[in-house]
Formats: C-alpha cells, sequence, structure tokens
C-alpha cells in the first residue's frame, strides 16, 4: 500500500506569486507572475485540477490515500477542499491554508498549511498562534521552509514549546540546497516528519530514476532514521514531465533501498503519522499494454 503525503488540488487557480495574479490559461498552463508556465499536465485543458482526476491517477497507480496541502500560488482552495474531503473521506486528508494577517480555518480540517518559505519574515515564532490553535485541537501542520537553515532555529523554538504538534516539512528539507540536512536534522525531534514532495522537481535535471534521490533519502534517514521520513508526489506540478506511477516508482525499483525501508517511506510512516486509519488497498487495474 502507498500513501503520498503532498499534493495539490484547485479548482480554479486564484494564487499570487510576488504581488502578481496566478491564473490559468488553459492547457494546463498558467500566467506565472506574468510568465506562461506549465503548472499541470496539457490533458487538464479546463486549468481545473480536481478531485476526480486525482481519484482516478490515484487507483491506476495504486495509491491508496494522499494529503492535500495547499500553496499560495494556487489561492487559498480551503471551501474546494472541504468538499473534496466530503467526497472522498477515507482517502484524503486536508489542510487549510494560513496566510499571514489573515484569519485562519481548523474546522473540518486535518491540518493547516505553512508557506513558510514566502513569509516576508524568516522568524517563526511571530506566528505562534497558528502552532498554539494546531496543537491545541490535534490538528497537524505541513510547512514548506526557505532554503536551508534560514528558518530552522526559529521553527525548533516551535517545536519544543509545542512538543505535541504533528509537524511535516515539505520537500524533502529543499535537498539541492545548501544547509538541506538542518531541516532534517529536526526530525529527530519525536512529532516531525520529512516529506519529500516535490524531490522530483528538485533532481529534474537527473531525471528518472533518480538515483540521487535516492542517495539523498538514504543520507537523511541516517540523520534522522527511515521511519522519519514519507513520500510525496507535490501532484500536479511534477506531473509535466513524468506520469504519477514514476513518482514514487524509482523508489520500488531501487535496490539501494530494503523491502522493509520502502514499505516505511511509501506508506507505514505515513498511514501512522497523518492517521489514517480506514485506508484501504487499491485493486490492481489491469491496461493495454499487459
Amino acid at each position: 500500500m502507498i500513501l503520498d503525503a503532498h499534493v495539490h488540488l484547485w479548482n480554479r487557480q486564484t494564487g499570487m506569486v510576488n504581488g502578481i495574479p496566478v491564473f490559468s490559461v488553459g492547457n494546463g498552463k498558467s500566467n506565472f507572475g506574468g510568465e506562461i508556465r506549465q503548472m499541470m499536465p496539457p490533458y487538464m485543458t479546463d486549468g481545473k485540477n480536481t478531485a476526480e482526476r486525482l481519484i482516478a491517477n490515484m487507483d491506476y497507480a495504486g495509491v491508496s490515500g494522499a494529503v492535500i496541502t495547499q500553496e499560495q500560488i494556487d489561492g487559498n482552495q480551503d471551501d474546494y477542499l472541504l468538499q473534496c474531503k466530503n467526497a472522498f473521506p477515507n482517502r484524503l486528508k486536508i489542510c487549510s491554508l494560513y496566510e499571514e494577517n489573515k484569519p485562519f480555518r481548523t474546522d473540518g480540517f486535518d491540518g493547516i498549511k505553512l508557506c513558510a518559505a514566502r513569509f516576508s519574515t524568516e522568524d517563526l515564532t511571530l506566528h505562534e498562534p497558528v502552532f498554539r490553535q494546531a496543537e491545541k485541537e490535534g490538528k497537524f501542520l505541513s510547512i514548506d521552509l526557505m532554503d536551508g537553515n534560514r528558518q530552522t532555529d526559529s521553527l525548533r523554538e516551535m517545536i519544543e514549546q509545542f512538543p505535541s504538534l504533528r509537524i511535516a516539512i515539505g520537500h524533502f528539507g529543499m535537498v539541492t540546497r545548501q544547509n538541506w540536512l538542518e531541516q532534517i536534522k529536526l526530525a529527530r525531534y519525536p512529532n516531525v516528519r520529512i516529506e519529500s514532495g516535490g524531490i522530483t522537481w528538485l533532481f529534474h535535471r537527473e531525471f528518472y530514476p533518480y538515483p540521487s534521490a535516492v542517495d539523498a533519502i538514504r543520507e537523511a534517514a541516517e540523520v534522522c532514521g527511515m521511519d522519519k521520513l514519507m513520500w510525496g508526489s507535490d501532484y500536479p506540478r511534477t506531473m509535466v514531465e513524468i506520469t504519477y506511477k514514476m513518482s514514487f516508482d524509482f523508489i520500488l525499483k531501487t535496490k539501494e533501498l530494503t523491502s522493509s525501508e520502502k514499505q516505511a517511506f511509501l506508506f507505514e510512516n505515513a498511514r501512522t503519522f497523518y492517521h489514517f486509519d480506514h485506508i484501504q488497498p487499491c485493486e490492481p487495474i489491469g491496461h493495454m499494454l499487459d
């Protein structure tokens, strides 16, 4: 069984980057701050990155469940994600979006997403109320940090202040950037995990089967333990050049990880951390190449 710890969904893209709107222009492309980028696979012609399309990809690839995180460049998707959770309650965990100087929601959500890399300040202690509220309500925090160790000290303060708060650090600590292991070291705390959403983006120039990504997973495991690491796809952005299945297939096929390490990384660690209590295996689906 497989669980995906880092997925994005939106019904309509309404985000901002550097104060400039981000919006779909069709055929999977978006206006990204004035530049046209392939934001989604081209078959998403209407610009909608829906739960139904995700579930179809999950069913085909054999992924049982997914954690729906958020990103400011997509716009706040709180209302839409509540609809998605209602439609697929046993397969999706959802995050509300925390935005600076705005109220944030918790009711009906499993976690809260902090796009800390886009905050106006490096100091995460200034955002103490969201950490406090998440711990109080038993939510998890999904957080993407600035490169390297720019925010690790202030996040460490929050981890120590709220020791029962579950925190998942995304993008595998921005693994291709200098000082990335400083983020990985935070997973030595009992309730902190690292998820690999975006790792195929960060090793994109190497491309499939991403041997350096596998090496990085082994290196991180030596720092914090394999039981602290979780797979994430960063769907749909990473699907502009690879299939959904390819985003984890390189893990299944590598000989550098044991079968028990693969099981922990692809499923078990996320199952326990995100409380996927009613998850079921996917039925295998044959296709025309079989």
